[in-house]
């Protein structure tokens, strides 16, 4: 497994978990936390031994976005990591999913600050969790700058629009209750239980067929770029060859027989 100072990477069963781990700045955004990001997905999308991917912050925080100190000129963190980003220029956009979106499911667990580019990291994962004191939203505007990272496109599409704007227009924070209230997580738990939460679902996903959960995962998103009649024909393109595997005649005689199916991946 992969990893870098600012990236732990470990394994819990079939579930991949990523840690930003740069506690003391809340998770800032850093070069080798980018760099250890985009290798995590890489990995994920690898190894079919990986059903699910939990994406959490250490510390007690998500992420806190840019470090604002580099960016002024401080200096960031992790130079010798440059020779990626040359050999890579999109790495890190990649890191933050707003270029790459990995083929296995990706359920983040919030604990603190999510804001930033912690919010538009989040816009890139497919379910959330946040703990009772997460504290989301968008601060750019504020600092007279534009979140570049994907929110002015995403963000209106995953909540209504007079919400998003209010977000991205206004700067201000939001609670967990009200991210959950807007649609912008699904699942609010009690403080410290984010990851665990997240785990549980992971569990339950990575029970499931994991060629079936690709290709649900897979055409949701290729619908949302289509119209109604053009989605239906997409998503029986991707749907059908489902049917014609061995994981769902397992999936089918295991039911028939009372039993948990075991999946193989064909």
């Amino acid at each position: 497994m992969g990893g870098t100072e600012h990236l732990d990477v470990r394994r819990e069963g079939a579930t991949l978990v990523l840690t930003l781990n740069r506690p003391e700045a809340k998770n800032a955004l850093s070069l080798p936390m980018l760099v250890g990001l985009y290798d995590g997905w890489l990995e994920a999308d690898a190894d079919d031994g990986v059903r699910s991917v939990v994406l959490t912050g250490a510390g007690g925080s998500f992420c806190a976005g840019m470090d604002l100190k580099a960016l002024a000129g401080g200096g960031m963190h992790g130079d010798h990591y440059r020779d990626r980003m040359k050999a890579d220029p999109d790495l890190h956009w990649k890191a933050m999913l707003r270029h790459h979106r990995p083929r296995k499911p990706v359920i983040a667990a919030v604990e603190g600050y999510c804001v930033a580019g912690g919010t538009e990291i989040l816009q890139g994962t497919d379910i959330r969790v946040a703990g009772e004191s997460a504290t989301f939203g968008l601060f750019e505007v504020r600092r007279g700058l534009f979140p570049i990272g994907g929110s002015t496109v995403r963000l209106p599409r995953q909540i209504p629009r007079t919400h998003a704007l209010e977000m991205l227009l206004t700067g201000r924070a939001y609670s967990a209750r009200e991210a959950e209230r807007v649609g912008l997580v699904g699942h609010v738990v009690p403080e410290g239980e984010a990851l665990a939460k997240a785990l549980e679902i992971a569990e339950q996903i990575n029970a499931c067929g994991p060629l079936a959960v690709e290709a649900v995962k897979a055409s949701v998103y290729e619908a949302a770029e289509l119209s109604e009649t053009e989605g239906l024909a997409a998503e029986l393109k991707r749907g059908w060859p489902v049917f014609d595997t061995a994981d769902a005649k397992e999936g089918a005689k295991a039911f028939a027989e009372k039993r948990p199916p075991r999946f193989t991946r064909s």
